[in-house]
């Protein structure tokens, strides 16, 4: 599994991503059970409220290898801020529209 993670950019300033980066290393939250070798192509934010830029950047992930698109668990649970993304169910589906059906998402790493 080649992994691209998008976080909100709004957190950037909170998290450096070391839990996101430690679940995938010990296969732990969204990671568990799979069971074949997980490579970090890419970790970009979405660049920004409302999210307009995070088509182009899962694009340009999946342009760069990654076969599945992680959306941190900062857009879907808020983590660590307590404000989850307003966007996020908006954002994931025009991504997975643009990207079509080959590309597998998860919904949050932690």
């Amino acid at each position: 599994m080649r992994v691209g993670i998008i976080r909100c950019q709004q957190t950037e300033d909170y998290c450096p991503g070391t839990t996101d980066f430690r679940m995938i290393r010990e296969k732990k939250g969204a990671f568990e059970g799979i069971e074949e070798e997980i490579e970090i192509v890419g970790f970009i934010n979405c660049g920004g409220c409302p999210a307009k830029k995070a088509v182009l950047r899962a694009r340009e992930l999946v342009k760069r290898g990654a076969d599945t698109i992680v959306f941190a668990s900062c857009i879907q649970k808020g983590t660590p801020i307590g404000y989850p993304c307003p966007f996020a169910k908006r954002m994931k589906e025009i991504i997975a529209k643009e990207l079509g059906e080959e590309i597998r998402f998860l919904d949050y790493t932690h």
